[in-house]
């Protein structure tokens, strides 16, 4: 349980008609463009090497993204082959810090704050997010992302 809100929209491709293979791969294309803006993969951080403000840690669905308060997770969803949706993303801004998968030291205390989730949209060949009032370009999506870890908690 949370206190924020959770708002679902799922979103078909066509009239009924199922998403094609095209484009299945071109919107999981754009999930992974999505995490590498994110969380771009880079090298070990070095012993004693001085830490960035926020963390970015890569998962197997997505990413979170860890501030010194707060912290956001992007996980993607793809739907089943029968399905005549692609999936959906989900959104969740948190405060504390969050467990990580697999990770040694479990820490407790993360509350959601906010959870969203968005369809993907093609709209004139550009692939959107759309859900809680969001009609979202994969750069607007990141610069979102971003903004929610500056924002302070309760605001």
């Amino acid at each position: 349980m949370h206190d924020g809100a959770t708002t679902i929209l799922t979103a078909s491709v066509g009239a009924g008609d199922p998403p094609t293979t095209k484009q299945r791969t071109a919107i999981q294309k754009e999930v992974t463009r999505l995490v590498d803006e994110l969380a771009p993969v880079r090298a070990p951080a070095r012993p004693g090497a001085v830490l960035p403000a926020v963390q970015c840690h890569r998962l197997p669905r997505g990413c979170v993204l860890q501030g010194a308060t707060r912290a956001v997770s992007v996980s993607w969803f793809p739907a089943s082959p029968s399905e005549s949706t692609l999936g959906e993303l989900q959104l969740v801004t948190w405060k504390g810090t969050v467990s990580l998968p697999g990770s040694a030291s479990r820490r407790s205390g993360a509350t959601t704050t906010e959870e969203i989730v968005l369809a993907p949209v093609e709209v004139n060949g550009v692939w959107r997010w759309q859900g809680a009032g969001l009609n979202l370009t994969t750069e607007d999506l990141v610069a979102r992302c971003r903004e929610l870890l500056d924002t302070p908690a309760g605001a």
